[in-house]
C-alpha cells in the first residue's frame, strides 16, 4: 500500500493521463462527428442501445440504489460514522457553502425544467404503480409528486456520492491513492485496478458519462433560453440565439471553472442557492400556500406508504419485455444520476474534507432530498394546482412534453408572472453553469495528479460548450439523443458503483474499531 501511496503523491502536479485524455476526448469528437453527418443513424443506434440497457439492466439499476440508500443508513449509526474524513478536524468549508456546492452540482438546469416538467406529466398521465385513482385530482396530484419525489428524492441522491464518498476520502487521503474513479475498484482488482487496462476503462467510463450528462443539459439550456427569450420578448429562436445563449454559458462555467473550488465554484453556488431560494420563498407567499403544503406533506406520504413498490416497479418490464414506461422514466432517471455519481462523489470528496461520514451521508441522502422535493412541490405542484383550478392553463402550452413551456406558463400564472419568468431563465443558466463548472474541474481532476492545471479545466469547459453547439446545429434531436445516450454510459458505471455496496460499510466499521478515533 505504501509503495502504491508513494506512487501517486510524489508525482508532479498537473501531469496529464495522455491515454485517458485521447480515449474520452477521441469518442467525444467522434459522437459528435456522426451526429454531425447521420443523425438518423446515430439515433438507430442510440435507441437500440438505449432499449438493451432499460431492459437488462433496470432491474439490477433498481436494487442498486435502493441497497446503496439503505446501507448508508445503516453507516450513519455505526461508531465509524464519527469519523472526521479528509485529514482536517475543521471542515475546510462552512454548512452553507458546502451545502450549496453539493445541491447545485445535482440540480442543474433539470432542477428547474423537470421541477416543473414532471410533476404536471405524471399528473395529466397517471404513473401505472398507482393504477387507476378515478376522478380525485387530490389523490392524483399527491401520486404525481410522490412519483416525481422518487425520481429526485432519497435513492437519486444517495447514488452520488453516499458509499462512494467515503471509500474515495478513505483511500485517497488516508492511503494515498488517486482521487479517480478506478479507486472504486480497488476493493476488488487491487494494484490491478490502479495501473492498466481496468483502471484507464474505469475512468474512462466515468467522463464519457459525464460529459453525456452535462452536455446534455448545456444544450437544452440554449434550446430553453431561446424558446423562453422568444415567448416573453419576441427575440427570435433561431440557432444564432441558441448559440449566444450557450456562448454566453459556456464563458460563465469556465471562468469559474477555472478560478477553482475555493473561488468560483463556491461563489456561483451561493449566489444561485440565494436566488432560487428568493424566488422560491415568493412563489410559496405569492402562490397557491395552503395547496403547496398539503401537496408536499400529501405527495411525501404517499412517496413514503408505497416506498418499495415504486422503488422496485417493474410493470410491463417484468419480463423482459419493453422497457416502456419504466425506461423511458425510472430507467432513464438511475440512468443519468449514476453516469454522475463516481466524479460526484471525487467532488464531494474534494468539499467535504474535515466532515464525518455521518454528515456527509445525511447532507447527502436525506437533506438534499428532502428540499429538492419541497423545490419540486413549490414549482411542479403550484403547476397541478393551477391546472386543477383552470383545467388547460399549464396542461396546454405543455403539450407535446414541452418543458420551457410549461415552466413558462407555471411561472406566468404568478403575480409579476414576466418578472418571474425572466428571473427563473437566470436561475436555470445559474444552476447549470454551475453543474458545468464542478464538472469541468472534476473532469480535469480525474485526468491528472494533483491540482489540475487552469489550461486543462479551461479546455474540458469550452469543449462541453462546442458539444452542445454541434449537437444543437443538427436539430433538438441531436441533444435527445445524447440524453438517451446517458443510460448506456450508466451500464459500465453502474458496475464500478457495485463495490461500494460492502467497502463503505467495511471501512466505516474498521475505523469505529480504530484504538484512537480520528475525531474531535
Amino acid at each position: 500500500m505504501s509503495d502504491t501511496a508513494t506512487t501517486h503523491t510524489s508525482a508532479a502536479s498537473g501531469r496529464i493521463d495522455k491515454a485517458l485524455f485521447a480515449i474520452t476526448g477521441g469518442f467525444i469528437a467522434l459522437f459528435c462527428t456522426y451526429a454531425f453527418f447521420d443523425i438518423e443513424g446515430l439515433s438507430a443506434l442510440v435507441d437500440t442501445g438505449f432499449g438493451f440497457s432499460a431492459r437488462y439492466f433496470g432491474l439490477y439499476w433498481q436494487v442498486l440504489l435502493l441497497a446503496t440508500f439503505l446501507i448508508g443508513l445503516v453507516l450513519c449509526v455505526l461508531p465509524g460514522s464519527k469519523t472526521l474524513m479528509g485529514g482536517l478536524t475543521i471542515p475546510e468549508f462552512n454548512t452553507f457553502s458546502w451545502g450549496s456546492m453539493i445541491m447545485c452540482t445535482l440540480l442543474a438546469g433539470g432542477g428547474v425544467f423537470w421541477a416543473a416538467g414532471e410533476p404536471i406529466a405524471h399528473f395529466l398521465s397517471t404513473p401505472p404503480v398507482f393504477g387507476d385513482l378515478g376522478e380525485d385530482p387530490q389523490a392524483i396530484a399527491h401520486a404525481a409528486l410522490a412519483q416525481s419525489f422518487l425520481h429526485w428524492g432519497f435513492l437519486a441522491w444517495a447514488i452520488l456520492g453516499s458509499l462512494t464518498t467515503v471509500m474515495l476520502m478513505h483511500y485517497h487521503y488516508d492511503k494515498g491513492l488517486p482521487l479517480a474513479p478506478r479507486t472504486l475498484l480497488y476493493p476488488v482488482f487491487g494494484d490491478r485496478a490502479l495501473h492498466g487496462p481496468i483502471g484507464l476503462i474505469a475512468d474512462a467510463s466515468c467522463v464519457i458519462a459525464v460529459v453525456a450528462g452535462t452536455v446534455g443539459p448545456i444544450g437544452f439550456l440554449g434550446l430553453q433560453m431561446s424558446y423562453g427569450l422568444n415567448a416573453l420578448t419576441g427575440i427570435p429562436d433561431t440557432f444564432t440565439t441558441q448559440a449566444i445563449a450557450v456562448l454566453a454559458l459556456v464563458g460563465a462555467y469556465t471562468v469559474s471553472a477555472v478560478t477553482g473550488l475555493a473561488k468560483g465554484i463556491k461563489v456561483l453556488s451561493q449566489i444561485n442557492v440565494i436566488l432560487a431560494v428568493a424566488l422560491l420563498v415568493f412563489m410559496l407567499i405569492a402562490g397557491p400556500t395552503s395547496d403547496i403544503f398539503s401537496g408536499f406533506f400529501g405527495g411525501m406520504q404517499v412517496y413514503l406508504t408505497y416506498f418499495f413498490d415504486l422503488t422496485l416497479y417493474r410493470g410491463d418490464a417484468a419480463l423482459f419485455g419493453d422497457p416502456g414506461w419504466l425506461g423511458w422514466w425510472t430507467v432513464f432517471f438511475w440512468g443519468w444520476f449514476m453516469g454522475y455519481g463516481p466524479l460526484m462523489a471525487i467532488f464531494i470528496a474534494r468539499v467535504s474534507r474535515g466532515r464525518s461520514i455521518r454528515q456527509i451521508i445525511v447532507m447527502l441522502s436525506i437533506v438534499a432530498p428532502i428540499i429538492t422535493n419541497f423545490w419540486f412541490t413549490i414549482i411542479g405542484g403550484s403547476g397541478i394546482f393551477f391546472e386543477i383550478a383552470e383545467p388547460g392553463i399549464i396542461s396546454a402550452p405543455f403539450e407535446g412534453f414541452n418543458l420551457p413551456a410549461g415552466l413558462l406558463a407555471i411561472t406566468q400564472a404568478m403575480p409579476m408572472g414576466f418578472l418571474l419568468s425572466v428571473l427563473f431563465l437566470a436561475l436555470t443558466m445559474c444552476f447549470v453553469a454551475t453543474t458545468s463548472d464542478s464538472m469541468s474541474y472534476v473532469i480535469s481532476t480525474t485526468m491528472c495528479d494533483g491540482e489540475p492545471s487552469t489550461g486543462l479545466r479551461a479546455f474540458w469547459g469550452i469543449a462541453m460548450g462546442v458539444m452542445a453547439l454541434i449537437l444543437i446545429s443538427t436539430g433538438a434531436g441531436g441533444i435527445g439523443k445524447l440524453q438517451s445516450f446517458i443510460v448506456i454510459t450508466a451500464v459500465p458505471v453502474s458496475l464500478i458503483l457495485l463495490p461500494s455496496l460492502w467497502d463503505a460499510l467495511r471501512i466505516t466499521w474498521m475505523l469505529g474499531r480504530a484504538p484512537e478515533p480520528a475525531h474531535g
